[in-house]
């Protein structure tokens, strides 16, 4: 369904988060005899929310209400706000009714179509990624638009003269029920993550792969160190869930020989060096394979690849990603919130060798192995301490390797954990603020937890 088709709609939205909001701003100037009917929120809405989404007589519903359904029944659509899952029983009795479920993203793809549209996915690196292809294309001489987390609402894109390339970030949120594809779509990697909402780790790598089979897509961006992609591409184990049809689009690889790739530091095309990763204005190997990414899509949109690293030499690295915040009495102090997986963790680790480096650690609980973690922090000798909620298990995960009991610490809340790594840090460590756990235990997301720990750094 595209944006357009909604003229005239009974609409149901659920939230009012980002997408949410541009939603309603775009419906009431662009389509003013559709309106939004109901509305429903995980939690008392704010008063003013009839104001917010310009429904004035919208019915307001609270999740958990027996009238829930009752409530999007007369609706033909409803919008939901990525964070609510496809899988919620209110949202699967509403489809069984025959209103069709969506997300604004997905009514702005539908209406734009695929053509120079670059969907970058995956556990971790999408934000970067996207933002390093968009920032490629601009140095190509193309004009480009970025939307997704850090940029703006995909239906903002409609307020905006036609790009030649637009890059969608997509998380899985988006991808379980996109209907019309990118033509260049990008998976960045693929760990362990967000099963509270997909149900089960198979249904959430499922979910985020079904963006390869979608109608649209020409060419997927598929990094081939990730085991789990190489095998549902190649008909593994998870070729039957993530549904992906070998050999009906074009698939171009990064990170392995013939490809863009690291190798021994540097950035690699063909096997030959073309440029050192210190010359680079991202730190960590990672960060290099996020740029191997980028530099694969823009080519696969048939764009030729600029200079490097001149290309590069304004591009700054995101907020929160391994982002230097201060260094001071002998320490650096870097916040890299955004990592929210083990895996995550363990890049920024890697990121600082042969420095020693005080871990701050631990956030929401979501089942997480800290298992390999643990070895990876003793095998540094690091420094680690853990905050609620999973940080003891992080700790001990770290004793359990080898790590000795004096160089682990539990602290009560992040102020604390600061105070202490002030205190073990000696001159040259960097602390590092990388929980391998989200936010939303303590802190209204990774930003807010990031914020606060520069302001604690800032203060000290």
């Amino acid at each position: 369904m595209r944006f357009s088709q909604l003229e005239g709609a009974r609409i149901g939205v659920w939230g009012a988060g980002r997408e949410i909001v541009s939603f309603a701003d775009q419906l009431a100037r662009r389509l003013p005899s559709a309106r939004i009917a109901a509305a429903a929120f995980d939690a008392a809405p704010a008063a003013n929310v009839r104001e917010i989404l310009k429904a004035p007589a919208a019915r307001i519903v609270t999740a958990g209400d027996d009238d829930v359904v009752a409530a999007f029944a007369a609706c033909e659509i409803m919008v939901r706000s990525p964070g609510v899952s496809i899988h919620r029983p209110e949202l699967e009795a509403l489809r069984e009714m025959g209103v069709a479920v969506t997300t604004a993203t997905a009514l702005w793809l539908a209406e734009h179509g695929g053509a120079g549209v670059v969907g970058v996915t995956g556990t971790k690196g999408k934000s970067t990624t996207a933002a390093l292809i968009a920032h490629l294309a601009r140095a190509a001489g193309r004009s480009a638009e970025f939307a997704g987390n850090i940029g703006v609402p995909a239906l903002d894109l409609l307020d905006r003269e036609p790009a030649e390339v637009t890059v969608v970030e997509l998380s899985s949120y988006h991808t379980a029920d996109l209907e019309v594809g990118p033509e260049v779509a990008l998976v960045t990697n693929l760990f362990k993550e967000h099963t509270d909402w997909h149900g089960s780790e198979e249904a959430y790598r499922s979910e985020k792969l079904r963006v390869l089979t979608l109608p649209g897509v020409l060419v997927g961006v598929i990094n081939g160190r990730d085991e789990r992609l190489v095998a549902a591409l190649a008909g593994g184990a998870d070729a039957d869930r993530a549904q992906v049809l070998s050999g009906s689009i074009e698939t171009r690889r990064f990170g392995v020989p013939g490809g863009w790739d690291v190798v021994d530091g540097a950035i690699c095309r063909d096997g030959g060096q073309l440029v050192p990763s210190s010359e680079l204005p991202l730190q960590g190997e990672h960060n290099a394979l996020n740029l191997c990414a980028a530099l694969t899509a823009v080519a696969a949109l048939g764009i030729e690849v600029p200079r490097l690293p001149e290309a590069l030499h304004d591009f700054h690295s995101l907020p929160h990603r391994l982002e230097t915040v201060a260094e001071r009495d002998g320490l650096l102090w870097v916040d890299d919130s955004i990592s929210t997986t083990p895996e995550s963790t363990l890049a920024a680790l890697a990121s600082f060798p042969g420095r020693d480096v005080v871990l701050i650690g631990g956030g929401q609980d979501r089942g997480q192995d800290y298992t390999e973690l643990g070895r990876a922090l003793a095998a540094a000798g690091a420094t680690v301490i853990g905050v609620p909620s999973t940080g003891a298990r992080l700790t001990a995960g770290a004793r359990d390797a080898g790590l000795p009991a004096g160089q682990t610490i539990d602290a009560p809340d992040l102020r604390a954990a600061v105070a202490a790594a002030h205190r073990a840090g000696r001159p040259g460590a960097v602390v590092l603020l990388s929980p391998a756990a989200p936010s939303y235990d303590h802190y209204r997301d990774f930003e807010a937890r990031g914020e606060l720990f520069r302001e604690i750094v800032v203060s000290l």
